[in-house]
């Protein structure tokens, strides 16, 4: 083979020009206009070519086209004023700064195994990614110390193509790293830190890139490199790819060999988040560090870094959660586990809810949440879903108690707002909007928009969305080799002024794509009116081994390519951020009909409400939080144990409301041909959904209820070389090996079988501590209505307080239960660990109920 020695040619922009560099390498670009529009003016034909990838356009606009540009007064004016833009966004005093002066040292690391920030970065599947890149633009706007690490992956996630038969085939394009936004690390020698990870038998090195998103750096780790051989290149190729064996690798290069990287490169964070439970690893390596830098053992280590571990869980349903079976662990973290001074045995039980079941696979999120302080769901629904999913857990805690809170989704708005809406919102709203755009007081100014005005935008994006489709349709044919009249056809297919419906998403069955086909020639009639025409745009991939998301994609296709369908649907080929873009920018109503309630939050309906779409959904995920009844359409799915039967009500509900309220009330237009009634409700969306589903508002909730309490718990923890966090790991194993004598004597209830609401019932029980100190439990009582099977529904705990030592090691405790409402109640006395240093009141795992 031959023995290259590699050097990089870079462009020869112009001294006048040399800003262009520093902006085209930071993703601030992709979501202010400005900066875009200052490289589209280099060459609007190839910015479109290159998929607004500054890099790439830079390294091929020509060279007399830069010369010309550096001579050009009005060029460079507009180069000055966007670079003072972002000279001021990168150095002004931030919403963190202000909020939290004496936290600006902190480190919060994210973590998470992909991240969709733009289409020149393909490292991103969906909207797990998609969040992702959202949270680091947010972190960015309001200062927060925020820092991301994922995998920098090759060949990034599939490039779709659709068969003549409408299957779905996989391409993987591999990605120039040199013609993307990304920098290479290198250090103060200046050389290029790599990291080394044990994976399996070998030792796997990794270098760092860096992607720039406004003020929070990006690391991504690359495996491909020489030294590796061919199958530990291929762990940073693809995203999701492999099978079971291939995702273990991957996550232990992320959790462990991200952690590394950041000690690299002297960024090693106060504060983790993993972001789903691919990157739960991380403590582990972090405990060890702990455990060897300040020779701690292995509880005294997990009570220093749980506390100051955050984790997020994005899946409904057990079976979206990684699972490794033992052998898995044996062959890849058995080292790791060996660093901990712990047993395989003892390591697995970490991550499986019942230790002595072995049929039990080892899960991924039940590791996370073993060593976290802190952990949410991503919608208020979700939240209450993943209660009672993980209840177990912790065994013994009441399902509405179980220690997983809700910060609901948001989305980044300068990323998804058309650049002709944000013109007229900053013109009625405020220039200062962008920075307020979780503040309700500016989108009620949305009221101040002219109708006209604002459908006129609207209808431009629509216009724009009905015109990109086309040209992509074109595109896809010709690639299927299709005859010149089909590719003709695609011209005249879809109609600029009809009502028009999106849906774009994951091709996972639970989704239900093909769901409005149910009855195809009801939507015939509904698609195919002369006077109140309407129409459907699709988009969406399915992962590639799943065969039962291909074949909705095929059954859709199936009836996209049928005459009496093509004019009026449209699949476009290979969703990404540029069709999500056009899509939400320029849709009238977007749908969503899930499975209830398989939808933890979904975010791609938030996007059209900025754009002055109205969402028609199933009230699952986010929806239920923000439909009012004003501001779109909810389908309410009540459950059903047929599934056939559950769908076909669905369907009739879908086409019941948009034939007789969706579709009239589009068409419903005046003497100026403005649907008022139409956009009243569009500007209410704008109002009420906009500010509260944005992630400005979805940050500041997590940096004040899990950043700031975990690291100020670990500053806590850590002080005195971890004195507290020894306190509290001794107070525990001390605590568990006295808990069996923990029990409740006897209960006396102050009051008769009946009471009237608004009394108190009086309650004193006697409890036995054995050698427990009374300040080291909290007796409690809980109580609420009972359910038609006896069992408490809306449980509620009161403390009881210490009345009296009683006889032996016993201890009189009272309280009182408000008879706030009639029916039958129950209630029962418990005793729990309370300490000032537990992350939460279920952290042991111990708790009685007498």
């Amino acid at each position: 083979m031959l023995k290259l020695r590699t050097y990089t040619v870079v462009p020869a922009i112009p001294d006048a020009l040399a800003p262009l560099r520093e902006l085209a390498h930071n993703l601030w670009y992709s979501w202010n206009e400005p900066a875009r529009e200052l490289f589209r003016r280099l060459d609007p034909d190839l910015w479109d070519d290159v998929v607004g990838n500054p890099v790439r356009l830079l390294a091929h606009v020509s060279q007399s086209r830069l010369d010309q540009a550096a001579r050009d007064s009005g060029y460079l004016a507009a180069l000055e004023r966007t670079m003072d833009l972002f000279n001021h966004y990168m150095t002004r005093e931030s919403w963190f700064d202000a909020k939290f002066p004496g936290l600006k040292d902190e480190r919060i690391a994210y973590f998470s195994m992909e991240f969709g920030l733009h289409e020149a970065l393909p490292i991103y599947s969906g909207g797990l990614g998609i969040l992702a890149g959202d949270h680091l633009k947010s972190a960015s706007d309001l200062g927060i110390p925020l820092v991301g690490v994922g995998l920098l992956y090759r060949d990034g996630y599939f490039q779709q193509r659709l068969a003549t038969d409408g299957w779905q085939l996989e391409d993987y394009p591999a990605l120039d790293f040199f013609q993307a936004p990304l920098h290479q690390e290198f250090g103060p020698d200046g050389k290029q830190p790599t990291i080394e990870v044990q994976i399996g038998a070998r030792t796997v090195k990794a270098q760092i890139w860096r992607a720039q998103v406004g003020r929070v750096p990006l690391y991504l780790l690359d495996a491909d490199m020489a030294e590796n051989s061919p199958d530990d290149r291929a762990l940073t190729s693809r995203l999701y790819a492999g099978d079971e064996e291939m995702r273990i690798r991957q996550e232990v290069l992320l959790g462990i060999g991200g952690i590394r990287a950041l000690d690299a490169i002297n960024k090693r964070p106060t504060v983790c988040h993993m972001n789903e439970g691919h990157a739960a690893f991380l403590a582990v390596e972090r405990i060890r560090q702990v455990m060897t830098e300040h020779k701690l053992d292995f509880g005294e280590a997990r009570e220093a870094v749980m506390t100051s571990n955050v984790f997020t869980t994005h899946t409904p349903v057990p079976a979206g959660i990684d699972h490794f079976p033992r052998a898995l662990l044996e062959k890849y973290i058995e080292p790791y586990v060996r660093n901990l001074n712990l047993s395989m045995d003892e390591f697995e039980a970490l991550g499986k809810i019942q230790a002595d079941n072995s049929a039990e696979k080892f899960s991924m999120a039940v590791l996370a949440l073993r060593l976290a302080g802190a952990a949410n769901g991503v919608s208020a629904l979700h939240g209450h879903v993943s209660r009672k999913m993980w209840h177990n857990v912790w065994p013994g805690a009441p399902k509405e108690e179980v220690p997983i809170a809700s910060v609901t989704n948001g989305i980044h708005t300068e990323t998804w707002i058309a650049p002709e809406m944000a013109h007229l919102l900053d013109s009625y709203l405020g220039t200062g909007r962008a920075d307020s755009v979780d503040n309700p007081n500016t989108w009620e100014r949305v009221d101040d928009i002219p109708d006209v005005e604002l459908w006129r935008v609207h209808e431009r994006r629509r216009l724009a969305l009905v015109a990109f489709a086309r040209r992509r349709l074109r595109d896809q044919l010709r690639r299927r080799a299709a005859p010149p009249a089909e590719i003709k056809a695609a011209e005249e297919c879809l109609d600029p002024e009809a009502l028009t419906i999106g849906f774009a998403r994951r091709f996972a069955p639970y989704k239900r794509g093909d769901l409005i086909f149910r009855d195809p020639t009801r939507l015939l009639k509904i698609l195919g009116s002369t006077d109140r025409p309407v129409q459907i745009i699709f988009s969406g991939k399915a992962h590639p081994r799943d065969d039962n998301g291909k074949e909705i994609i095929k059954n859709i296709l199936g009836y996209v390519n049928r005459p009496e369908f093509r004019r009026r649907i449209v699949f476009i080929e290979n969703y990404d951020m540029t069709v999500g873009r056009m899509l939400v920018q320029g849709v009238d109503v977007w749908l969503n009909n899930p499975i209830k309630p398989r939808e933890a939050s979904g975010t791609s309906g938030m996007k059209v409400c900025p754009n002055g779409g109205l969402n028609f959904s199933v009230l699952d995920g986010w929806w239920p939080e923000a439909y009012d009844g004003e501001n779109g359409w909810a389908i309410d799915e009540p459950p059903y144990d047929d599934p056939g039967f559950r769908d076909h009500l669905t369907g009739e509900t879908i086409y019941e409301m948009l034939e007789k309220e969706i579709v009239p009330l589009f068409y419903d237009r005046g003497a100026d041909q403005l649907p008022r009634r139409w956009i009243s409700r569009m500007k209410s969306s704008m109002a009420t959904i906009s500010p509260r589903f944005s992630t400005a508002r979805m940050l500041k909730e997590y940096a004040k209820l899990l950043y700031v309490p975990t690291a100020e718990r670990r500053r806590a923890l850590h002080e005195n070389k971890y004195e507290r966090a020894k306190r509290l790991s001794h107070w525990k194993r001390d605590l568990a090996q006295k808990w069996s004598a923990v029990r409740v004597e006897e209960v006396q209830k102050r009051a008769e079988d009946e009471v009237r609401v608004g009394s108190e019932i009086a309650i004193r029980a006697r409890v036995n501590l054995g050698d427990i100190s009374a300040d080291s439990v909290s007796v409690e009582l809980y109580g609420g209505p009972l359910g038609p099977h006896g069992d408490l529904v809306e449980g509620r705990s009161r403390t009881m307080t210490c009345d009296q030592p009683a006889d032996g090691h016993g201890f009189w405790y009272e309280g009182a239960l408000p008879c706030e409402r009639s029916g039958r109640h129950g209630y029962a006395v418990r005793v729990l660990p309370k300490h000032g240093d537990l992350p939460h009141r279920f952290d042991t795992g111990l708790i009685y109920w007498g």
